[in-house]
């Protein structure tokens, strides 16, 4: 099994990068989808946040108010780690029984895995065969992020100062697509480094 780490910061295309790459016939498991059906109402990971957090963090409706819990978690480290120890032990274990299905259904050259955190996360470092990163100009992240999920300034700029810094992604990373042009300018590179990906696969097996 194969694997391409995807990462990169917010705001950095990361969901168009994917799609990109699922289009050219690569299986994509992506770890904030997980989340987000990890965290459905009722199930036991929601059960595990409202223990720790309480029920103030819940919708009407029973759903997680992500906005809310995010807002809190951001503003004090401590809180946050609370919450990564519930979730990304989940998350690694749905995403490696998705990326072993796909394995026996698919048997695919590669697999790519969405991981937004990754230089953060020793277990999805040591799965990966291969991290990719997208990358862009901070400002431009900034614009993105804001005009996509309707954040403010601040807000996204406190999401960049909780991820690895865009220095250390730079060196930490194996391969990095420049993305500060046009949408043509990143399918092409998608295009040009999934070729090097079946090659590298096709000489490593």
């Amino acid at each position: 099994m194969f694997i391409v780490a995807l990462t990169g910061g917010i705001g950095s295309g990361k969901s168009m990068a994917s799609r990109e790459f699922s289009l050219l016939g690569v299986p994509v498991v992506d770890t904030d989808t997980i989340a987000h059906q990890l965290t459905a109402v009722n199930s036991p990971v929601l059960n595990k946040i409202v223990a720790a957090f309480g029920a103030d963090f819940l919708n009407e409706n029973g759903s997680l108010n992500r906005a809310k819990l995010r807002t809190h978690v951001f503003k004090d480290d401590t809180q946050r780690i609370k919450l990564e120890s519930i979730m990304h032990p989940a998350i690694y274990i749905t995403a490696l029984s998705e990326l072993e299905e796909n394995q026996t259904r698919l048997n695919p050259p590669y697999q790519l895995v969405v991981v937004p955190l990754l230089f953060g996360s020793k277990r999805f470092q040591s799965l990966a065969n291969i991290s990719l990163l997208i990358d862009c100009d901070e400002a431009l992240q900034i614009a993105r992020a804001m005009s996509r999920s309707q954040l403010t300034e601040e807000e996204v700029k406190a999401f960049m100062a909780a991820q690895t810094s865009r220095t250390n992604r730079l060196l930490l990373a194996d391969e990095v697509i420049e993305n500060n042009g046009t949408i043509k300018e990143l399918q092409e590179k998608i295009r040009q480094i999934h070729k090097k990906f079946i090659n590298t696969c096709i000489v490593s097996k």
